[in-house]
């Protein structure tokens, strides 16, 4: 072993910029040596306390060299987040990296696609229709929401599409990227990485909620932007005449359509924690969508059902139609507030329901062979 150079310090106190052992300053890790700031040990770097001579012993170096860089403690080492902004920092991280995994795969894209498609059947039909002057629906002019108006004015294909799409193809989409949100990546061996890192379960679910949402306002914006574009260019654009009779200007008539898109992208959040829950109780990706869109269908059936009116208004789909609201002069917000609120119940109720499962799921693992009873 070669004698220390004069002006560095040996043993437990050796500087980590030029040696190793007990004492050797790295940042990172535990054990005798680890540079906290607090406490003392063997070799730790206290702050405080007796120690060599300015300009000896441990870490300091000869009175030559240079002093450690702005943003970086003793030995060269990195300084520590502060713990608010690094907690936020992660949070942001894993929440690009959710958002990126979800629209980056490919289902997500037929998804888009198949949404996208139902404005453009919805206005081709309507312009075969009513190509040789009739009317839509035949001749009393009925037909779903919306879509008699269609032919005046072609924003009213957003409403119509919206409409035509909530019921069924918007909450299917979800219920499918719900339902694979956790339970998918499970199947594929790659939730046991993210449940070891330093995110925290209940931050890794809330990410994931959260991306599940962004798909929620996506997809309504897909049909939005596709009903707009196929308006545009089958049926002529202008002023808007709402529901209740008054004529409101081309630009009046796109804000209440980017509010009923956003109503519209809300109402799904209750699906969406259901979706959620339903994941965390299964290690199928599969399982979990086919389960989240049968109890979709259920609701849906049991919602028409007289019989059972006095539990219509506790379905979550009860008040999905309450958009149309937004078409009239002025606001009627009672449909719309009572919508919102049993969605965000929904969402409460199943997404601690979620947490629950998810914070208490994968956390007994099986002994090792030589601990198990023979």
């Amino acid at each position: 072993m070669s004698r220390a150079e004069p002006g560095t310090g040996t043993g437990a106190a050796q500087d980590a910029a030029g040696g190793s052992g007990p004492g050797r300053d790295t940042g990172m890790g535990s054990g005798p040596g680890r540079d906290t700031g607090e406490g003392s040990g063997p070799g730790q770097d206290t702050g405080k306390g007796s120690g060599p001579e300015p300009g000896t012993g441990a870490g300091a170096g000869s009175a030559s060299e240079p002093g450690p860089e702005p943003g970086t403690g003793a030995g060269g080492a990195p300084e520590a987040v502060p713990g608010a902004a690094g907690r936020l920092r992660r949070s942001l991280g894993l929440f690009r990296s959710e958002l990126g995994l979800t629209f980056r795969r490919r289902r997500t894209f037929a998804l888009f696609g198949v949404l996208a498609a139902v404005p453009v059947l919805i206005g081709v039909a309507v312009r075969i229709e009513t190509g040789d002057g009739g009317g839509v629906g035949g001749p009393g002019g009925g037909g779903p929401a919306f879509v008699a108006q269609i032919t005046n004015n072609g924003l009213f294909l957003v409403f119509a599409a919206l409409a035509a799409t909530l019921p069924v193809f918007l909450p299917m989409a979800v219920a499918v990227v719900a339902g694979d949100s956790i339970a998918g990546e499970a199947a594929a061996g790659t939730l046991r990485y993210l449940l070891v890192a330093p995110a925290g379960r209940t931050r890794l679910l809330l990410a994931k909620f959260t991306a599940v949402c962004a798909f929620c306002a996506a997809a309504t914006l897909v049909v939005a932007v596709s009903a707009l574009a196929v308006g545009a260019l089958l049926f002529p654009l202008g002023d808007v005449t709402t529901i209740s009779g008054t004529t409101v200007s081309f630009a009046g008539g796109l804000w209440r359509a980017l509010l009923i898109a956003l109503v519209v992208a809300a109402s799904l959040t209750g699906i969406a924690a259901i979706g959620l829950f339903v994941s965390t109780l299964t290690g199928s990706g599969i399982a979990a969508m086919a389960t989240t869109v049968g109890l979709l269908i259920t609701v849906q059936i049991l919602g028409t059902v007289p019989q059972l009116s006095a539990v219509h208004p506790y379905l979550f789909p009860y008040h999905w139609m309450s958009f149309s609201d937004l078409m009239r002069e002025p606001f009627l917000w009672d449909g719309i507030l009572r919508n919102l609120g049993l969605q965000a119940l929904y969402a409460a109720v199943f997404g601690s329901a979620a947490w629950a499962r998810f914070t208490t799921r994968w956390r007994r693992t099986r002994p090792p062979v030589w601990c198990r009873p023979r």
